[in-house]
């Protein structure tokens, strides 16, 4: 099984990948790399950047990528100058493609982004029609346009030659940002985006499709994207009646969208030629009190969660029928899923843990319980040693001086101020606004003191962020609004004095630019209160703010992404990261807080029988047997149709059953089905038709009507297997076990049908009577 990636993002931006020979999570070499979210396919992840563009990464391989660029040089013969580039009005242009309506000189060729390089020069093609030519590379030809060959006649007035440049794509292996405005941009930001439809075509995985989402709620297809193009070409705008929150496209033809109403809509007619689609149709969520959140497409299943965090499977989900048939309630509290490759399930927990769906098979598609994922996880971050404080303190005032203007600053340093400027034209510097003690602490019921003044020597230089929040606080008085003084007027002492970060004294009076004044972190403050001197308050909240940025790395990340859809895993697949922690039952599913459980104190005996006491919740499962058959149409032109059959069988939580029975067909290049309830169905019966191993369907309807569903197969064993399959469903479906009972009702119908009915022990009873239709 080939090396494959699992991709995740933890709550602070930070990617991860996880190889399937590997145990430990290993972060993304890019340090200042930050993505919300990210979708994944065969060799290549997608993101969106904490700065709204995409971002693509392609695995690294032996074969370079490169894309030859081409263009042909057109000319035609004159009595005076022979062959020249002076052509005529009606002619093509100079430089043009092949077909030479669009014209290409040399210059006009630029790299599509940073991410790739000129491997050389133009050169001329040499060869004619794939053979080698002694023409320097030209064809000729009577006109334009004409067949062009590499022989020149006495009535060749035109001729062409191809000229070739290739690139090189220098991105393999990093993170590359791809240019949105090139040559169109949509609308920004996106929001979310979505891999898939690599499986529509021949060769899998070579030609996946991108689809975005931008918080207008508007719907982006990215066109272009080749196995020497990785990047795309543009994007195109699909027309969407409602405003879209989240997509999921699945690796065939299935696209669901979840509408910010809660509602989703389900794109059909995808295929190679039309991968946009052509239609939406609207999809219910499952509750209508609790609106969908998540929504997530393979090959032929749905998962969605919805805003309570329960998960929910979709069932008779396929090609033929892409908005399925119904919703399945499934065990577990996640807070996203993801389908990747054959359709296995990853989850992010209510907890920020990852799991993963373990037992999901083409036979059981929405398998039998969580696993947590349990590898380690590594950094690459690399902890700096301590430095001295007064090395801290002299890079921190050269970025100051450089960047921020000290509020001590006189006119001078400054700049002669214009004396047309207002007051109000001033930067907000004042000392109307409040002081703010020193990181070193104060006394918050000491009397308020005029501040003394200040020297240019002793003004403090350094400045520390603060936050958006702090730095609003600072507006001055003539700013705020008459609502806004009037609070902070009358905001009482005991809310000063709990205040967090920096404690506030009342308003001194009027300094000029005596009054010191510094940006406060005030997520440092508490710890460097502890430091006496200013020197060491200011190195400690330095360190305080480098080890700020590994909070959680000790723990472990804190996931709120995950994609699963280049990772090539399933059912039988030896793992060492997913191992079941815990006696897991194939009919029950473990919560996220005890799979939690399970997999941090496997080794006490003790946890364990404790955890075991605990009710399971149990799940829901789905049952599918698929297979191929012929299907007899009965209407013009009546023939023999090979069809794909599905068994689909749901087990409830209480142990009840419930199946339908799928048949999917193809009529003038659309995909279409029939379907029918197990429970509905009467009768199966053998019958003789055109030498075929057949069997007949019957419903109460199609008993009226006299047209059964015919089914063929291709052996007898075929037909008994299918036969005695479908029979065991219907009793299941109807309670039923062994042979008739001795009080069993059995009748006939003038058409020769026979009839049996279990009747009850009331059925005597006047209350109770039944007509022979109702029985």
């Amino acid at each position: 099984m080939p090396i494959t990636l699992l991709w995740s993002v933890d709550v602070y931006g930070r990617v991860y990948s996880l190889s399937t020979a590997g145990q430990r999570w290993v972060r993304a070499d890019d340090m200042l790399l930050e993505l919300k979210r990210v979708t994944s396919a065969k060799g290549r992840c997608w993101g969106i950047g904490c700065d709204h563009h995409v971002y693509l990464y392609m695995m690294p391989s032996e074969t370079a990528i490169r894309y030859r660029e081409e263009t042909y040089e057109n000319q035609r013969w004159n009595p005076v100058d022979g062959f020249t580039d002076v052509l005529l009005p009606t002619d093509r242009w100079p430089w043009s493609d092949v077909t030479g309506m669009n014209p290409q000189p040399l210059h006009s060729f630029q790299l599509p982004s940073r991410s790739w390089e000129w491997e050389g020069d133009w050169y001329v093609d040499q060869s004619c029609g794939g053979e080698p030519s002694q023409t320097g590379g030209w064809e000729y030809a009577v006109d334009f346009p004409a067949n062009f060959s590499p022989d020149k006649k006495w009535n060749s007035c035109v001729r062409r030659r191809r000229w070739i440049r290739y690139r090189r794509y220098t991105a393999q292996g990093t993170w590359a940002k791809i240019p949105l405005d090139n040559p169109r941009k949509p609308p920004l930001p996106l929001c979310d985006i979505s891999c898939g439809g690599w499986e529509m075509s021949d060769q899998s995985g070579r030609y996946p499709c991108l689809w975005g989402v931008t918080q207008q709620g508007q719907v982006w297809f990215r066109e272009g994207i080749h196995p020497r193009v990785p990047e795309g070409s543009s994007w195109e705008e699909v027309d969407v009646s409602k405003e879209v929150a989240q997509l999921s496209a699945g690796p065939g033809d299935l696209l669901w969208v979840l509408l910010w109403d809660g509602n989703l809509l389900v794109r059909t007619g995808l295929s190679l030629d039309s991968p946009t689609g052509t239609t939406w149709v609207e999809v219910e969520s499952p509750s209508k009190e609790v609106e969908a959140l998540h929504v997530s497409v393979g090959v032929s299943v749905v998962w969605m969660v919805t805003k309570d965090y329960k998960v929910w499977f979709r069932r008779g989900v396929n090609s033929h029928n892409p908005c399925g048939s119904g919703w399945i309630s499934i065990g577990g509290e996640m807070m996203m899923v993801d389908v990747g490759l054959n359709d296995q399930v990853w989850a992010v927990g209510e907890d920020r843990g990852l799991y993963f769906r373990m037992g999901v098979t083409p036979s059981e598609p929405s398998g039998s319980g969580w696993i947590p994922v349990s590898a380690q996880w590594s950094s690459n971050t690399q902890v700096a040693p301590p430095r001295d404080d007064r090395e801290f303190s002299s890079q921190l005032i050269e970025a100051s001086q450089r960047s921020v203007p000290s509020c001590t600053d006189s006119d001078s340093e400054l700049g002669q101020t214009d004396p047309k400027h207002s007051a109000t034209d001033t930067p907000v510097l004042e000392a109307e606004a409040p002081s703010i003690v020193p990181l070193g602490g104060a006394d918050t019921h000491a009397p308020p003191q005029e501040a003394p003044p200040v020297s240019q020597k002793d003004t403090p230089k350094a400045f520390i962020p603060a936050s958006d929040s702090f730095i609003n606080s600072l507006v001055s008085d003539r700013d705020r609004t008459p609502t806004q003084q009037a609070s902070i007027t009358e905001m009482p002492q005991e809310d000063v004095e709990e205040l967090p970060g920096a404690a506030i004294l009342p308003t001194p009076p009027a300094a000029g630019h005596n009054v010191p004044w510094m940006n406060v972190d005030l997520e440092g403050t508490e710890a460097a209160r502890t430091s006496q001197a200013a020197g060491s308050s200011l190195g400690d909240g330095l360190r305080i703010l480098e080890s700020s940025q590994r909070i959680g790395e000790e723990d472990g990340p804190v996931w709120a992404w995950i994609s699963g859809g280049g990772c090539d895993v399933d059912a039988s697949s030896q793992i060492s990261w997913l191992s079941p922690a815990g006696p897991l039952s194939s009919s029950l599913s473990l919560t996220p807080v005890q799979s939690a459980a399970w997999s941090k104190q496997p080794q006490q005996q003790e946890r364990r029988e404790e955890i075991s006491k605990k009710p399971l919740e149990r799940s829901n499962s789905v049952w599918v047997r698929k297979g191929t058959l012929r299907w007899w149409r009965d209407w013009k032109p009546q023939r023999w149709v090979d069809v794909g059959v599905a068994l689909e069988q749901s087990t409830k939580s209480d142990g009840r059953k419930d199946s339908i029975f799928f048949v999917y067909y193809t009529q003038y290049d659309e995909k279409k089905y029939l379907h029918m309830f197990i429970s509905e169905v009467t009768v199966l019966v053998p019958v003789q038709r055109d030498c075929h191993y057949t069997f007949a369907v019957y419903t109460p309807e199609r008993t009226r009507q006299r047209w059964p569903l015919v089914l063929a197969a291709a052996t007898e064993k075929d037909m008994s297997d299918w036969l005695s399959l479908l029979c065991d469903c219907c009793c299941e479906c109807r309670g039923i076990s062994g042979a008739p009972s001795k009080r069993a009702l059995w009748s006939t119908t003038s058409k020769g049908d026979i009839l049996v009915h279990e009747p009850s022990v009331s059925l005597e009873t006047p209350a109770h009577a039944l007509t022979c239709d109702l029985m």
